[in-house]
């Protein structure tokens, strides 16, 4: 088992299991997971005893969005390392959402080659919510998987999907009852893992490398925008409406 400041990895044969591990928080991304993600990708890239990765989280959620406590300006200097080091990783990369999925953890099942929910799982967009906008290339893997209507109204509106509504727009590929996920979702890895790893890799890049840097393109535009809106009047009442726990008040604005 190897340790990471916000990750647990344990490797089950050529099996590399990425825990989230931050779960009195529900796992919400900060810089140091960041890097830590961008160290595991790299590493398990390199390891020719690796042919597929799994990610989940700890505890009671899958991935809760960003950790709101941590200035924005110092996790967006490794997000973008981040979301470039999961387009750029050239093996079969499968998502077991154990619970809910809020922002990066709704975006990255779009850069997955395959995401196995637990029926009690939920993602959400809420970008419009705090004055935002997209991210992790979502608005583009998001229009290929779910049609553009599907994807416009789950990154405008804020509103959740239940892991059944991920399946059918096709976010998502399998529903599994919850105390069944791992041992489901780990049965369709060794699957892969014992395929020859040139076939999976090469498979892959064939998929992948027609929209690869359209990906990164996209993901460097969301930042961008993600930028220009933080700050923003709109972003100031969501955060200040966090703090305060109360619904945000967005008339006027």
């Amino acid at each position: 088992m190897i340790s990471l400041k916000t990750l647990t990895i344990k490797d089950k044969g050529y099996v590399r299991v990425v825990e989230l591990n931050r779960p009195k928080v529900l796992n919400a991304l900060n810089a140091q997971m960041a890097k830590d993600l961008i160290a595991m990708f790299r590493s398990a890239s390199a390891d020719e005893e690796i042919k597929v990765v799994v990610l989940t989280g700890s505890g009671s959620a899958f991935w809760a969005g960003a950790d709101l406590k941590e200035a924005a300006e110092i996790r967006a200097q490794w997000f973008e390392q981040m979301i470039e080091s999961a387009i750029d990783f050239p093996k079969p990369l499968l998502i077991a959402v154990n619970g809910i999925g809020i922002g990066i953890g709704a975006t990255i099942c779009g850069l997955a080659d395959a995401v196995f929910m637990a029926d009690s799982a939920r993602l959400r967009c809420p970008f419009s919510a705090l004055g935002l906008t997209a991210e992790a290339a979502s608005t583009i893997t998001f229009r290929q998987l779910l049609g553009r209507q599907q994807a416009s109204w789950f990154l405008l509106a804020s509103e959740w999907m239940t892991a059944d509504e991920c399946v059918t727009t096709g976010l998502a590929l399998e529903t599994v009852p919850a105390d069944e996920l791992m041992k489901h979702v780990l049965a369709k890895a060794e699957i892969l893992a014992n395929l020859p790893l040139t076939s999976l890799t090469q498979t892959k890049a064939l998929i992948v490398d027609p929209i690869r840097e359209q990906l990164k393109q996209a993901m460097k535009d969301e930042n961008q925008a993600l930028a220009n809106l933080r700050g923003s009047p709109a972003n100031q009442e969501a955060l200040a409406a966090f703090v305060e726990k109360r619904q945000p008040n967005f008339s006027g604005l």
